[in-house]
């Protein structure tokens, strides 16, 4: 669907020239919030997806959105952090982080810091000094050594926090959950007025995959906020930073920016003028997302059929929308997911139980649909590791 409202202000721009392009309907309001039990899973609230792009800057966001629906504390687990791949992968980052932005003896304030991890290794590699925000934080989950050089606040980051001094602000998978995108972003720029020297560096998923690969299971109600590398430089140029760079990481699911405290200067970068592309992108892709659902929910409906017994590898975000979207009772009995604080939960919506990769052992799944491709050798050799040779197919 593509329908013009002119109710509709871009909420990174302001400009109203956006439109409505796809719709996910009752969509899990948390996909991260781990759930106890099967019937409180199967009855999870649900809000509604409604994804508008912005012709001027080439911003995507829910039109639909509703904060309040929506919880952050610490019933919610969002670490990656247990997977050698993406352990191996943040330490490089930080490192080359450290390394470009000369972080040795510093301040580090990180928003939205979840666990902790990412700080934890800023600090720890450099010698440096941390300030970590989130609701979300459980003290528990980080060393004793890594605390003593951070202090963590399970509070949202905010102009409060203008009188804290820094050298480095990071801000890792948190923009994308922030629906007041423009007010936030002149709001972080505020804050740092106290530290004019500051550098920035921001992490938010890649939209222009998610629409290349018709990727339905990445796009989720927390996720209020999508954005290409145009209109995450745009952004952060319209509030008045000064943009150093603009890059893509993680086999390139995620944007990064790096920025200074300025005037907003008119950076050159080529990748700013995305809007062009990114209206073939949109323009193609609700009606290209159906027949990807259709071609999996006949796969897990043929599995179903055949007796074939299924496994999605990947609890979170990706294997929450997968599964509540395809809706195939009775295909995928559990979850599997490398995080042990998973274990024992269920998925929303879907009702699926979670389990860990030794449960597989006797198990014994004829097929292992992985949810993110970065992790499929990895999860190749834990199959291994337990004897078993199922089929291994990912999502894209």
């Amino acid at each position: 669907m593509t329908s013009a409202t002119s109710k509709l202000i871009c909420p990174a721009c302001r400009a109203g020239r956006v439109r409505i392009f796809y719709e996910a309907l009752s969509a899990p309001v948390n996909s991260v919030r781990l759930v106890s039990s099967r019937e409180e899973a199967v009855g999870f609230p649900t809000g509604d997806v409604r994804l508008g792009f912005c012709h001027e800057c080439g911003f995507i966001y829910n039109t639909a959105f509703e904060r309040r629906l929506v919880e952050y504390s610490s019933r919610c687990e969002e670490s990656q952090g247990f997977s050698p791949f993406f352990r191996a992968w943040h330490e490089d980052l930080a490192q080359r982080l450290i390394d470009r932005h000369s972080l040795y003896g510093k301040k580090i304030i990180e928003i939205g810091c979840g666990k902790g991890e990412f700080l934890a290794l800023l600090c720890g590699l450099g010698g440096n000094e941390g300030i970590g925000f989130d609701p979300a934080y459980v003290p528990e989950r980080i060393t004793r050594q890594a605390a003593s050089r951070i202090k963590f606040l399970p509070e949202f980051y905010g102009e409060k926090d203008s009188e804290l001094n820094t050298d480095f602000l990071c801000c890792k998978m948190t923009l994308e959950h922030i629906a007041d995108t423009a007010d936030f972003a002149e709001m972080v720029h505020r804050s740092l007025r106290k530290s004019p020297d500051a550098r920035v560096f921001f992490q938010v998923p890649n939209v222009c995959r998610v629409l290349e690969e018709e990727a339905f299971w990445d796009i989720y109600y927390e996720h209020c906020s999508y954005f290409s590398p145009g209109s995450l430089a745009r952004l952060f140029g319209k509030v008045g930073f000064d943009v150093l760079t603009v890059g893509r990481e993680y086999r390139d699911q995620y944007l990064t920016i790096e920025a200074r405290v300025g005037n907003g200067t008119p950076c050159p970068f080529a990748a700013e003028d995305d809007v062009a592309s990114l209206e073939t992108l949109v323009k193609t892709f609700a009606s290209r997302v159906p027949r990807q659902i259709a071609q999996w929910r006949k796969r897990l409906e043929g599995y179903r059929a055949k007796g074939v017994k299924t496994v999605v590898w990947g609890a979170g975000s990706k294997g929450v929308t997968f599964l509540s979207t395809l809706n195939v009772t009775g295909a995928v009995e559990f979850v599997v997911d490398i995080n042990p604080n998973m274990s024992g939960h269920y998925l929303a919506k879907s009702g699926t139980e979670i389990v860990g990769p030794s449960f597989l052992r006797d198990y014994r799944p004829d097929v292992v649909i992985v949810m993110n491709p970065v992790y499929q050798k990895e999860i190749v050799g834990d199959l291994a590791r337990y004897g078993l040779s199922p089929e291994v197919i990912s999502t894209s």
